[in-house]
């Protein structure tokens, strides 16, 4: 079965840590959801998934204390650019790329979507508010058509989609997993962060 690093050795995890958190007025990563940090949740199923982890953002101290390689951005000031960085530095065939900001990362949707990547350049889920192109699997044949829209000055995560191969994953594909689609789900501003409680089971 595919659901662990064993099985995984052709896929590197890639967690983008570049942003700035401007909106929440304080390091998003490190916000305390649930006993531990939103970085943590995340990086305790990459650990659970992948043999290799790295970080893609310009933030080398801020993490330090990981013992994991933190990658500088290669096209510094987006997502694209952080998932173009953990790709082009991965040593793998694909990636599976994921926010350091989740409250809710689901290992079973990570597995369901890494278990479909033979054949295809990108496995992308897709749910009623569209593409979800960062919690998702990429290919190193997606690291052209990236480069070529990021020297564009296009930094939509997803506009490179119609030159590769990709399995999109719809969210009645996903839903014996994620009901409620929280895999997806992260937080802005602190009224986002105070509204996470209520999903909490009681």
């Amino acid at each position: 079965m595919d659901t662990g690093p064993d099985s995984r050795r052709d896929i590197t995890g890639v967690i983008l840590v570049g942003g700035k958190s401007r909106r929440m007025g304080k390091d998003k990563a490190f916000l305390e959801f649930s006993g531990e940090p939103l970085f943590e949740r995340v990086l305790e199923i990459y650990r659970e998934s992948f043999h290799r982890i790295v970080l893609a953002g310009d933030r080398r101290e801020r993490f330090a204390g990981y013992g994991l390689p933190v990658l500088e951005d290669i096209f510094p000031g987006s997502a694209l650019g952080g998932l173009y960085t953990g790709l082009y530095h991965a040593q793998t065939e694909y990636v599976f790329v994921s926010p350091c900001d989740l409250p809710f990362p689901n290992k079973r949707v990570l597995d369901h979507i890494c278990s479909l990547r033979k054949g295809y350049d990108a496995v992308v889920p897709t749910t009623h508010r569209g593409f979800e192109p960062l919690f998702a699997l990429y290919a190193t044949t997606c690291l052209g058509p990236m480069r070529k829209q990021l020297e564009s000055g296009n930094y939509c995560v997803y506009d490179f989609y119609p030159q590769v191969g990709i399995r999109y994953v719809p969210g009645e594909e996903l839903a014996p997993l994620d009901k409620e689609e929280t895999s997806f789900l992260n937080i802005n501003t602190p009224e986002d962060f105070a509204r996470l409680w209520k999903r909490l089971p009681s």
